[in-house]
């Protein structure tokens, strides 16, 4: 039998952006949102949220994170049918800022935590890269900062760059969602090798650019004819603030991952922060479209795991807001 006092581990795991413009399912960054995991042995599986946004999530073997610790468990040959969780998260879902990545991130490092860290980091980057099928969003948020990788169907090769010490980020979150594969559905299947091209040395550059700190290539090296252009017609006034931001203060701008979230990258020594906020609200308000904006930084740490957490602390606390 288990014990149910058996320790329980702790993840948290941040949010992040994908492509930054013209890094198309190969480039991503994290950001200073959050999702919060604790995880222990037990004898019979239940998921317990903290906060809002989970309705329709499944509170059972169904869930996401249940899968994805089977997942781990597998992989390294060990057997624990049965799960208690508890999870809250402040990413909001189907925007953009990568909240399955960082979901998926947090159940692969929680369970590998659980059963003594027998995979390596690079294990969990290939078995949460062929869950997402890109390898943007659950690079950056497992190992923080910016990630350059790319994905053969078995393995990932990334480097990763340190953000910037000037960068912070502007993120615009309009209040409707947005499916990836909805996003997606809108691509062209052919481009011309004149747009090809030019992505090719926008992503260039921009890595670069990243690397060595030239925020001031970013608004050239943040262009792109790939994906933004098709998908504009899915987030009214996209297509104005990608333009005009940096108008207005901003360094760059860009759809985050597969939207509806835009993001203008700024620097911190900048004074135009509400002269920039106050331009890209207008354009949605110009749409008839709410929104709501936030000042996040690029996250530097990534997954980070606590192990021995007494179980109290977390999980009964979820629990206790549940049954109030």
């Amino acid at each position: 039998m288990i014990n149910e006092n058996a320790g329980s581990v702790r993840v948290r795991v941040p949010a992040s952006t994908a492509n930054l413009g013209p890094g198309f399912d190969t480039l991503g960054m994290s950001l200073s949102l959050y999702i919060w995991l604790e995880m222990r042995k037990s004898e019979r599986t239940v998921v317990h949220f903290s906060g809002d946004g989970f309705e329709g999530i499944p509170a059972d073997k169904d869930n996401l994170i249940y899968k994805v610790a089977q997942l781990v468990f597998k992989e390294a040959g060990v057997d624990v049918p049965e799960l208690e969780i508890g999870m809250r998260s402040d990413i909001p879902l189907t925007r953009g800022l990568g909240s399955s990545a960082s979901a998926i991130i947090a159940g692969m490092a929680a369970a590998n935590a659980l059963i003594g860290s027998p995979l390596s980091n690079d294990r969990l980057f290939d078995l949460a890269t062929g869950l997402e099928r890109h390898p943007d969003n659950v690079g950056a948020s497992l190992f923080g900062g910016i990630i350059a990788a790319a994905w053969d169907g078995e393995h990932a090769d990334y480097v990763r760059i340190e953000p910037p010490r000037n960068l912070k980020v502007l993120a615009l979150i309009p209040e409707f969602e947005l499916a990836t594969s909805a996003a997606r559905a809108v691509l062209p299947e052919q481009l011309s090798i004149q747009d090809a091209v030019y992505n090719i040395s926008r992503s260039s550059l921009l890595t670069a650019a990243l690397a060595a700190g030239r925020l001031d290539l970013l608004s050239s090296a943040m262009k792109d004819r790939l994906h933004q252009p098709y998908r504009a017609v899915l987030v009214p006034g996209m297509e104005k603030i990608l333009e005009q931001a940096t108008q207005y203060g901003a360094l760059g701008a860009s759809l985050s991952g597969a939207g509806p979230t835009l993001l203008a990258l700024v620097d911190r020594t900048s004074s135009e922060f509400d002269q920039l906020e106050a331009f890209m609200q207008s354009v949605m308000s110009e749409n008839g479209i709410q929104a709501r904006t936030l000042w996040l930084e690029p996250d530097l740490e990534g997954a980070v795991c606590e192990s021995g957490i007494h179980p109290d602390l977390f999980l009964e606390t979820i629990k206790g807001e549940i049954s109030s």
